[in-house]
């Protein structure tokens, strides 16, 4: 663009940005004293020291207490080498541990990033090494299983309650840093400072939280929405209330809602999607639900909000470079009549509509979004180059971040979103660059070409699926390159299915048709039944057919070869506990992903809650 200095900006250390280098862009009211994440606690604790901060199954810490602990850990990391800038990798299950730990990185002037347990080693081991990472701190027996090549230090099993003071971090250094997919195949780390998370949390105009909510932390703390779960609660004095379940189901969360009284929630919109077609019972224990990641339909909307008439509905937006929501629009009914706006700029962001050469569009035009003001992310840890591209500064409007959306001004302000420019796309919640998978699978020594779309065979399903071009030699079978993805790559990024072809399907313009992909992708048949199914194995493939969108006829089909992925999974688990009143566990589920197999773990589960149907134990009764 003509119009756009585009100046590569160096990143500190800590993650800050050189001084002067940054111009913001307006945002409205005049912004609250700066601050870190840790005062903004801490002045909590000094006014309702006894007021509950945060609850797990285990713990429950009042501010005072979570105060002290983290000032204690912090202490603690000091005395074993961290100092004020380290990179710190943080390898913990979910859990008040995982807040304390958080907090304490910051009071001792580290920087947290967050690692995933189910992440394969190979990408940890890059991430860790994009960040600069000095150490890796969390649960011992996850350090071991992790194997990391660089140093670990174990967190201490019991509480520290006494440790030296630490010092503050500066509200412009770095709290996280997050990663996100990456188009040439390499992860971006996104480096977010303390006090655009705090701006984002503290005061917020676009949600309702006050001391006596309770907020719910289901996300992983690698997915930025866990900034709004935590940090917004702690902000407003709030209670942070934590789901331990690794992957929970529908129910599992309505109880967890139910059990510590929460009354906000974040879901990401396919979840969302999900529980509002299912009318869960966990809206009627919620005041307020955040969505975001994708696209929010207005049918599901709709349905919730007049199910649930109390239910304030927040249709949240905005890429991690611009710290979890750059934009918000509180739904109502009316708003169901047509698409869902993403809403105004919020918490001292600004929005501006471009056309290609990098003027402002005109009102109701479409243009591509780019976001200023004071929340965004200082760049890319590692990546100065990708930094100063997708960071730029306007001669006229400050420094920006380039979305890649299209979105549209209503006359009264308010945003429309209305695809992107590039081919990124959401999946359940995630952000993911085709080229990503694409370049993991031509790695494949057996696959010449690949390309990656999005297929859609309901409304609330959205499966990743992959096509390649098999190189000289035998074809690859699909299930195969899966296995070895997963080596790679971290579940949401390995395609729902791999499938081979001849020959990738082109434009005029030589570019893969990727919408020609996709009614590929939906043309797949199932295959001829290979014997008949007992009534057991018919009932759990009913209700496969339901959730997958395609009759299952088969006591071998496979859930995953069929297209299903974790979010079909809760489904499929929601509906056996309804309707053949077995509850699976989510590892159980996909231990036996066959018709069969699930049949047989049905049965399993039914004997074992009917005792009296087993013999041996009429036997047992019969000799007493």
């Amino acid at each position: 663009m003509t119009l756009l200095d585009l100046p590569t900006h160096d990143i500190r250390k800590d993650g800050s940005m050189p001084a002067g280098r940054i111009q913001s862009a307006p945002a409205g009211a005049p912004p609250a004293p700066r601050a870190a994440l840790p005062a903004l606690v801490a002045r909590h604790a000094e006014r309702t020291p006894d007021a509950l901060a945060v609850a797990d199954g285990d713990t429950t810490l009042t501010y005072a207490q979570l105060v002290a602990r983290a000032r204690a850990l912090a202490a603690h990391l000091r005395d074993n080498g961290v100092r004020r800038g380290d990179r710190v990798a943080l390898l913990m299950p979910r859990s008040a541990g995982t807040v304390v730990a958080q907090l304490a990185l910051w009071s001792a002037g580290a920087v947290c990033v967050p690692l995933d347990p189910a992440h394969p080693r190979p990408r940890t081991e890059a991430m860790t090494a994009d960040a600069g990472v000095t150490l890796t701190v969390g649960e011992r027996k996850l350090l071991e299983s992790a194997a990391l090549t660089g140093p670990t230090l174990p967190l201490p099993g019991e509480a520290l309650l006494t440790g030296a003071t630490v010092a503050e971090p500066d509200p412009d250094a770095t709290a996280f840093i997050m990663f996100t997919s990456g188009s040439t195949g390499r992860p971006k780390g996104v480096a977010v400072p303390h006090d655009a998370i705090a701006e984002l949390v503290r005061d917020p105009s676009y949600v309702t939280i006050t001391p006596r909510d309770r907020v719910l932390f289901h996300s992983p703390m690698t997915f930025d929405a866990s900034t709004f779960e935590v940090w917004g609660a702690l902000a407003a004095g709030a209670a942070v209330v934590v789901c331990t379940v690794e992957r929970p189901s529908f129910e599992d969360l309505a109880r967890h809602v139910e059990r510590h009284g929460a009354t906000v929630a974040f879901f990401t919109t396919a979840l969302f999607h999900q529980l509002a077609a299912r009318r869960s019972r966990v809206f009627s224990l919620l005041r307020t639900v955040v969505v975001g990641g994708e696209a929010l339909a207005a049918t599901h909307a709709r349905q919730v909000l007049r199910a649930f008439p109390w239910l304030e509905l927040v249709n949240g937006y905005g890429p991690t470079e611009t710290t979890t929501f750059a934009t918000a629009h509180r739904v109502t009914d009316a708003d169901c009549d047509g698409q869902i706006p993403i809403g105004r700029p919020i918490a001292g962001a600004s929005a501006h509509i471009l056309d290609d050469h990098g003027r402002p569009a005109g009102e109701g035009q479409r243009g591509e979004l780019w976001i200023g003001g004071s929340r965004l992310a200082h760049g890319y840890a590692g990546q100065p180059e990708l930094t100063a591209e997708r960071f730029t500064h306007h001669p006229g409007l400050g420094r920006l971040y380039r979305t890649g959306d299209v979105v549209s001004r209503r006359p009264d302000g308010v945003l429309d979103f209305h695809g992107r420019t590039d081919d990124q796309v959401k999946v359940r919640g995630f952000r993911i660059e085709p080229g990503e998978v694409e370049h993991a699978l031509r790695d494949q020594p057996d696959v010449d070409d690949a390309a990656v779309t999005v297929h859609r065979p309901t409304e609330d399903d959205a499966r990743l699926v992959a096509f390649v071009v098999a190189a000289p030699g035998p074809v690859p079978r699909g299930e195969a390159l899966r296995d070895r993805l997963t080596a790679v790559l971290p579940a949401h990024l390995v395609p729902d299915s791999i499938t081979a072809v001849e020959r990738l399907p082109l434009t005029a313009t030589g570019k893969v048709d990727r919408r020609a992909l996709a009614s590929l992708a939906g043309s797949a048949g199932t295959g001829a039944p290979a014997e008949p199914m007992t009534p057991l194995e018919q009932a759990v493939a009913d209700i496969w057919s339901r959730a997958l969108g395609t009759d299952v006829t088969r006591p071998d089909a496979d859930f995953i070869a069929l297209g299903g992925h974790s979010l079909l999974a809760l489904v499929v688990t929601d509906d056996l506990r309804e309707e053949l009143g077995v509850e699976l566990a989510l590892a159980d589920f996909f231990g036996a992903p066959t018709v069969a197999g699930q049949a047989a773990l049905v049965e399993r589960e039914l004997l074992a809650a009917h005792s009296d149907l087993h013999p041996e134990a009429l036997e047992y009764a019969d000799a007493h």
